[in-house]
């Protein structure tokens, strides 16, 4: 991740595939045109590093020259594109190809065609690095295309974001959930999850997300996520993880102005946290920290053995049923403490002590993401 101005940026494009993809458009293009010396026109500011490293792969004599033309305040295309500058050889009858760093809207492409046809050019043909379909809003054709991407805003290898980022030797694209901290928290039964979950998002302005809540409240409102998930739960089947995250996803977009989200009961298995991950990329976002309340056995026991006089819970009346849930929990933590530990994100926090304690020591722990 990168920050330029107010902005931040995440890795898109690796140096590696841009220089497959230049490769692929030299080739291309040698072919197409054969012994003939083509001019290469690129144009400033944007195309200098594409033209640089792509001169470079082309394997035959061609010339090479830049033209100038603004067309970009910040990260929006405007809509007014100046004049052309630097344009002084002659071109009569020469195969003229433009070389763009990218293309989305294709304002500048109008401006281009209509300079050169006055110019007497042989032909006039369209080569672009990186183009955005969804964004192309002109008929002129596209000869050559490097990366199709999607509508985003990207910085680096000679693009930039007002000034900064023309540079940097990859390609990165805007993050626009700009900030988020987004937290899975685990607990064995009796850690007292439930109450410190309350505290974090008070204190942190987070949102709690509650598998067991979540799935309560789409059955009992009929949903259809709930309907769907009813249907396999009626079976005696396991609801599939797709439509556990499909509530999830409504849950988040609910909550588009959140600092980020607790996840709580969610996820169980290393495929449901790679799901996870994939959900919050789809957001711009990722999931900061696995934190675990640490508690041993014993007190864990005392302490449902004791809950279960007041809470009317058959499961925490029966020792052997309470061991048997904080095996199970074992067995699947374990799992993804190995899948958050492998990327640096698992946190144990001791489990004991005052209800303040604890909470200080998870705060100590979210403090430093």
């Amino acid at each position: 991740m990168i920050k330029l101005h107010d902005k931040y940026f995440k890795p898109f494009i690796t140096a590696k595939q841009i220089d497959e993809a230049l490769q692929r458009l030299a080739n291309e293009i040698a072919e197409d045109v054969g012994d003939e010396i083509p001019v290469f026109v690129g144009i400033l500011n944007g195309s200098f590093m594409v033209v640089s490293d792509f001169a470079k792969m082309y394997p035959k004599p061609c010339e090479v020259t830049f033209i100038k033309l603004a067309s970009y305040e910040g990260v929006k295309s405007s809509e007014d594109i100046q004049r052309l500058i630097g344009l002084t050889q002659d071109l009569t009858g020469r195969t003229v190809i433009i070389l763009e760093d990218i293309i989305d809207t294709g304002n500048t492409l109008h401006e281009v065609h209509r300079i050169f046809k006055n110019e007497k050019v042989k032909s006039l043909k369209i080569a672009t690095l990186f183009y955005k379909p969804e964004a192309y809003k002109k008929d002129f054709k596209l000869h050559y295309v490097g990366i199709e991407i999607p509508n985003k805003f990207i910085v680096g290898y000679g693009l930039d974001y007002n000034g900064l980022g023309r540079n940097l030797s990859e390609v990165y694209q805007i993050k626009e959930t700009q900030y988020m901290t987004n937290l899975v928290l685990f607990g064995p039964p009796g850690a007292g999850k439930g109450t410190q979950a309350e505290f974090l998002k008070t204190k942190y302005n987070l949102v709690h997300i509650s598998t067991g809540d979540v799935f309560r409240y789409n059955i009992k409102n009929e949903t259809a996520l709930g309907m769907l998930a009813k249907s396999y739960m009626d079976k005696g089947a396991l609801v599939p993880d797709q439509v556990t995250i499909d509530m999830l996803n409504a849950e988040v977009e609910k909550n588009t102005d959140a600092q980020g989200f607790i996840f709580d009961g969610f996820p169980r298995t290393n495929a449901q946290a790679e799901a996870l991950d994939k959900l919050m990329d789809s957001k711009d976002s990722q999931i900061n920290a696995m934190i675990a309340l640490e508690v041993d056995d014993e007190v864990l026991v005392k302490r449902l053995l004791g809950r279960g006089k007041t809470s009317g819970r058959p499961d925490d009346a029966d020792e052997s049923i309470i061991r048997n849930r904080i095996k199970e929990y074992y067995d699947k933590t374990a799992i993804l403490k190995d899948y958050y530990s492998a990327q640096d994100k698992y946190f144990g926090v001791d489990g004991v002590g005052s209800i303040d304690e604890i909470t200080k020591r998870l705060s100590s722990v979210i403090d430093k993401l």
